[in-house]
């Protein structure tokens, strides 16, 4: 085979006035192909035909139309899953050693035929402009206090910028518990972003159908910071990234330093807080230059916040108990048959 360096050899041989059968010999060539390289001018690479044919017959060609309907009713169906239900249809038609081949037919029909991938479009971030919160349960790390295990959650708020982070230690995803998180760490930064984003959270976004897309009471908490609210869109996680990844990040951070420490124990809850708040303050101090530059240009906090809690009135039972949330509690008895307002 004729490579491009002999064809190059041999243009220049015969530029420098050499007989052509004397340059084929040189350059390893017999006449008749250095008379070709000659005439057409071009080199071997130039010369070769895409190959755009079969060398073997296609052993899936009898089911591919069926393939293809499965791929594309439910694109995420992996290869190796539809070949398994062909060899379960005629296990002795297809062999273990073909599933390669429909592999490569597959992804070549994603990428010609197939639906069109969803495009991700990198966000650019401004300082003060967004911050985004979620919660994220932390029971899988193993933490106790007091030997007792301490089934909890973390609201995790972040300014996307610069990546500043505060938590808050909480025990559901309700409304207090976001309206508390928030407002601690604005109060914590300094001042407030001009946006806020959250993922679908139900305390704070209407169901799909309401008039109103953000409940009353987030409202109200976002108007009393001057704050705009967003949220994600449904089922598109990616677009709170920013605090998911933090999610990871931090927990990860977590269970570290809970490895170096040698015990996940902690006498009490203000231990374990001092614990975070230790943590969050080495992880928040290689983005002081850019949180600073944040500073300068975030709102301006209200004069107080605002309560985090709810009231419910409660009439008190002959057994001297309310019902609050699914949970009994005992209140001094000469309140039978009184109503009682609790702040939870």
């Amino acid at each position: 085979m004729v490579t491009d360096n002999q064809a190059r050899r041999l243009k220049k041989m015969l530029s420098e006035g050499n007989k052509l059968n004397t340059s084929a010999l040189k350059t390893g060539m017999d006449e008749k192909t250095a008379r070709k390289y000659r005439d057409t001018g071009k080199l071997p690479s130039e010369l070769k035909k895409e190959h755009t044919w079969r060398t073997r017959v296609d052993p899936f060609e009898k089911d591919w139309e069926k393939i293809r309907e499965m791929i594309y009713t439910e694109p995420g169906l992996e290869a190796l899953t539809i070949f398994q239900y062909l060899q379960r249809e005629s296990p002795v038609e297809y062999q273990d050693g073909q599933l390669r081949t429909l592999q490569r037919r597959i992804k070549r029909w994603r990428a010609t035929e197939g639906r069109p991938k969803e495009v991700m479009f990198p966000q650019e971030h401004y300082p003060g402009r967004l911050s985004q919160s979620d919660f994220t349960h932390m029971n899988e790390l193993g933490i106790t206090i007091g030997k007792q295990p301490f089934d909890h959650l973390l609201y995790h708020f972040i300014m996307t910028k610069s990546n500043w982070e505060t938590v808050s230690i909480c025990f559901s995803e309700s409304f207090e518990s976001l309206s508390d998180g928030f407002q601690c760490a604005v109060w914590e930064l300094g001042g407030v972003p001009e946006k806020h984003q959250t993922d679908s959270l139900s305390t704070a976004v209407n169901k799909e159908g309401n008039p109103e897309e953000f409940t009353k009471r987030y409202s109200a908490l976002m108007d009393h910071y001057r704050v705009e609210p967003m949220r994600i869109n449904v089922g598109k996680a990616n677009e709170n990234g920013d605090v998911e990844q933090s999610h990871f990040r931090f927990k990860k951070s977590v269970d570290q330093e809970l490895m170096l420490r040698g015990s996940r124990n902690f006498e009490s809850r203000d231990d374990y807080e001092q614990f975070l708040r230790k943590m969050l303050r080495r992880r928040n101090s290689g983005r002081k230059v850019q949180i600073e530059i944040e500073k300068k240009v975030i709102g301006v906090l209200p004069d107080r916040k605002i309560d985090s809690f709810k009231v419910i009135e409660k009439s008190v039972t002959k057994n001297s108990t309310i019902l609050i949330d699914h949970n009994v509690y005992s209140v001094n008895s000469r309140l039978i048959g009184e109503k009682v307002k609790v702040k939870v």
